[in-house]
């Protein structure tokens, strides 16, 4: 097999969670321009709609299929549907997260539920409706995306560090149970991106300021810049890699 073939994607279905923006929405685009069949996830079915419509506008085969990912029910009859009227499922990205910022002292019980809910339940539910074919298959990849802080932590945001964490450690507990079932479970950690999550935070001069002091590259990420390795762990050119998490940071991780 030519080096260059083992990254297409051409005619696998890929389920990317969250992705109406953002970093989903980059990763999504990426997967579609190797080939990928698209099946766009959120909850808002205006922007899931506009998303849809503009990954189409670029040759991308694509479907949106509106779910709510914190609710089991909802997973199922999504997953079912995907995988009837769709086609199965070879690539599943587990994208879909949130924060809220607060002191910890004064942080509400009901954000941090919603945090694990959202960032941690959701990766082990979507997963575990996904999975049962993919067994069957004996093929499948997984793409659990973490973050930089899955490994270090900021003033307040100290649950969301922790739920990332978990997923860094729910990632390698996948991969420890299914890759004898001949699936590939990995986790992506982004660093600094700039995102319409962030925006606050780009304009922000001081953190900004910080940022680019703190990044050896000595910048934010860009979305697009997430691709590669999307693609690669989405591919055969992966096929050994399993329990692992790639760190795309700009070398923010590797200094002090």
């Amino acid at each position: 097999m030519e080096s260059l073939s083992l990254f297409s994607l051409a005619g696998k279905r890929a389920l990317v969670t969250g992705s109406s923006r953002g970093i989903g929405y980059g990763i999504a685009a990426a997967l579609a321009g190797a080939g990928a069949i698209i099946i766009l996830n959120g909850r808002d079915t205006a922007a899931l709609g506009a998303a849809s419509e503009k990954l189409a506008q670029s040759g991308a085969r694509v479907r949106a299929l509106a779910f709510d990912v914190t609710s089991e029910d909802s997973i199922a009859d999504a997953v079912e549907f995907a995988e009837t009227e769709i086609g199965p499922i070879d690539i599943l990205v587990n994208n879909a997260g949130m924060q809220f910022r607060a002191p910890l002292e004064d942080f509400p019980g009901d954000k941090f539920d919603q945090i694990f809910a959202t960032n941690v339940k959701s990766v082990f539910a979507v997963s575990k409706a996904v999975v049962p074919a993919m067994i069957r298959r004996g093929a499948g990849k997984i793409i659990n995306i973490c973050s930089l802080m899955s490994a270090v932590s900021r003033p307040s945001i100290a649950p969301y560090a922790a739920s990332k964490a978990a997923v860094a450690n729910l990632t390698r507990g996948m991969a420890t149970d299914w890759a004898r079932h001949g699936l590939n479970i990995n986790g992506i950690a982004p660093g600094y991106f700039r995102t319409e999550l962030n925006e606050a935070l780009v304009n922000n001069p001081e953190f900004n300021a910080w940022v680019e002091k703190r990044t050896p590259m000595g910048r934010w990420g860009e979305v697009a810049e997430l691709g590669g390795a999307a693609v690669f762990l989405a591919s055969e050119a992966s096929r050994f890699v399993n329990g692992h998490i790639l760190y795309v940071d700009g070398a923010f991780s590797a200094t002090v």
